[in-house]
């Protein structure tokens, strides 16, 4: 059956994208995509108490930390040192000197 609608040019986008990725036509993808959300959505799973990352309804990470855990916040300029420290970590480790 044919059938036309009208959907937002960024997900037609990534429509036809995905189509390309899998070698499939777009019509199959979309019935496809159709017919698991005539199911309903998937149920997420429910994170245990000590988890620290989760997925939201959109599929985005979520960082929740244990309330158990005692935390000490850091600064920018910390963070900061402390990525840096790492990325010359796995430079010299690249490299074959030691860490």
């Amino acid at each position: 059956m044919k059938t036309t609608l009208d959907l937002p040019d960024h997900l037609m986008r990534q429509v036809k994208q995905r189509a390309l990725q899998q070698g499939r036509p777009i019509k199959e993808l979309v019935a496809d995509y159709i017919r698991q959300g005539m199911h309903g959505p998937a149920p997420l799973p429910q994170p245990t108490k000590r988890e620290v990352l989760e997925v939201d309804a959109e599929g985005l990470p979520l960082f929740r930390p244990d309330p158990q855990i005692k935390r000490h916040p850091i600064d920018v300029a910390t963070a900061l040192r402390l990525e840096q420290d790492t990325l010359m970590q796995e430079d010299r480790q690249r490299a074959g000197l030691s860490a």
